[in-house]
C-alpha cells in the first residue's frame, strides 16, 4: 500500500533531512548549534570558535583555535588570475554575482576538488572561508575602480575581513559586534540557502559546486538582500518621523517591508535581532548615533503595533554594518561569509550519510491528449 502523499508549497513544515548541525527550537526561543544556544555562543565565543564548533564538531581549545587561525592565514590570498577575472566583469556586476563567479572560478585551483572525504572536505570548507572575504572585498573595490586591498595576517579573521572591505583599521568594539555579526550570521538549520548546497551536494558534487549554488539562492530578494533594503530604507527617511511616513505609506500601499517577519519566527522576535539590537545601541552610543538607533526602535514599534510582525536578524544587522562604514553593497555578500562555515558542515554532513534528493510532485496538469 503506498502512503499518502502531502504536498505542501515551498515544502512548509516538511522535514527534508536530518542533521546534527543545528536546529530552530521555536517553542523554546533557542537556535541550537550542535547542542549549544546560539545566542550564548555569540555572547561568550568568537567567529573562530564557531568555526571549530560546526567544522569538527566541538569548541576548540585555545590551541586548537590557533591552528584554525593559522590555516586560515595562510589561505588569504587570492590566485592573480582571480583578480584578473574581476577586472573582466561589467561595471554593473551585483556584488553576489561576482562572489558567485569567483568561487567556481577557483574550483580550478584546488588539488583536492575530488575529495569528498570529512578530512577533505573540512580542508576545502577552511580554504573557502579564508579566501571568501578577499572575494567580497576586491571584487567590489575592482568593479569600482580602486585598487584591491591585501589581506593582513597580523590581524584576527574578523578585523581582517573588516579592514578589506572599508580600508581602514578599526577599533576594539567594532571588531567584536563585526565578529559578533558573522557568529550569528553563521548557521540557521535549513534555509533555502543552506538546502539547496545539500541538493546540489546529494549528487555528490564537490563543495565548490554547492556553495556556487547557495550564493545564487541567496542572492534571491526572498532569501538575501533584506539587510540592504533595510539600510536604505532608514537612510531614505533621515529621521524617525520619516521613517514613521515611509512605513505606514508602505502599509498602506501593501508593499513589502523588508526587515520585518520570517518564515520561522512568526509570532516571536528573531532572537538575533535581539542580540544586534543591543550591539547598535553599543555602537551608537560609542559614535554619537543614537537617532539612528531610535529610528529602528520607531519601526520596530509601528510593525509590531499595525502588523504584528517583528525584526528579524537584517533589521538591526543594517545599521550595525553602516555605522561600521561598509558599503552597502556588500551586506548580503557577509551573510554569505559569515554561513560559508555552516554551508560547510551540511555539505560534509550530506556527503557522510549521502542519499540523492530526488522529490516527487502533484501533477495538475491535462492527460489523456494525442497529437
Amino acid at each position: 500500500m503506498v502512503a499518502e502523499q502531502t504536498y505542501q508549497p515551498g515544502l512548509d513544515g516538511v522535514v527534508a533531512s536530518q542533521t546534527s548541525v543545528s536546529y530552530l527550537d521555536v517553542a523554546a526561543e533557542e537556535i541550537v548549534i550542535r547542542g549549544y544556544d546560539l545566542i550564548e555562543l555569540a555572547e561568550n565565543k568568537y567567529y573562530l570558535d564557531i568555526v571549530g564548533l560546526l567544522l569538527e564538531g566541538q569548541l576548540p581549545d585555545p590551541s586548537r583555535k590557533k591552528v584554525i587561525e593559522s590555516e586560515l592565514k595562510q589561505d588569504y590570498h587570492l590566485p592573480d588570475e582571480v583578480l584578473t577575472l574581476f577586472r573582466q566583469l561589467p561595471k554593473q556586476t551585483h556584488p553576489m554575482d561576482a562572489l558567485r563567479t569567483g568561487i567556481s572560478f577557483l574550483a580550478g585551483y584546488d588539488a583536492d576538488i575530488e575529495d569528498r572525504t570529512e578530512a577533505g572536505n573540512r580542508k576545502k570548507a577552511l580554504r573557502l572561508l579564508a579566501k571568501i572575504p578577499n572575494i567580497i572585498a576586491n571584487s567590489y573595490h575592482i568593479i569600482n575602480g580602486r585598487e584591491p586591498v591585501r589581506p593582513d595576517n597580523t590581524l584576527s579573521y574578523s578585523a581582517n575581513f573588516l579592514r578589506m572591505m572599508t580600508g581602514r583599521d578599526h577599533n576594539q568594539l567594532e571588531t567584536e559586534i563585526f565578529d559578533q555579526s558573522l557568529v550569528v550570521y553563521s548557521e540557521h538549520e535549513m534555509p533555502n540557502s543552506t538546502f539547496t548546497a545539500r541538493v546540489i551536494a546529494s549528487t555528490h558534487a564537490d563543495i565548490y559546486g554547492a556553495l556556487t549554488g547557495a550564493v545564487a539562492s541567496l542572492k534571491g530578494h526572498l532569501h538575501g538582500g533584506a539587510n540592504e533594503a533595510v539600510m536604505r530604507m532608514l537612510l531614505q527617511a533621515d529621521t524617525s518621523d520619516g521613517f514613521r511616513k515611509i512605513l505606514y505609506d508602505k502599509l498602506k500601499n501593501k508593499d513589502r517591508i523588508m526587515g520585518f517577519g520570517h518564515r520561522v519566527y512568526m509570532k516571536k522576535m528573531d532572537p538575533r535581532a535581539n542580540l544586534m539590537k543591543r550591539a547598535l545601541k553599543r555602537l551608537a552610543d560609542e559614535k554619537g548615533r543614537l537617532d539612528l538607533y531610535d529610528m529602528c526602535v520607531t519601526g520596530e514599534e509601528v510593525m509590531k503595533e499595525e502588523k504584528g510582525l517583528y525584526p528579524n536578524l537584517d533589521y538591526y544587522a543594517a545599521p550595525v554594518y553602516y555605522l561600521l562604514g561598509i558599503p552597502i553593497d556588500l551586506y548580503t555578500p557577509i551573510f554569505f561569509a559569515s554561513r560559508t562555515v555552516g554551508l560547510g558542515a551540511h555539505v560534509i554532513e550530506q556527503h557522510n550519510h549521502n542519499r540523492l534528493f530526488r522529490p516527487r510532485v502533484e501533477y495538475n496538469g491535462p492527460r489523456n491528449l494525442h497529437p
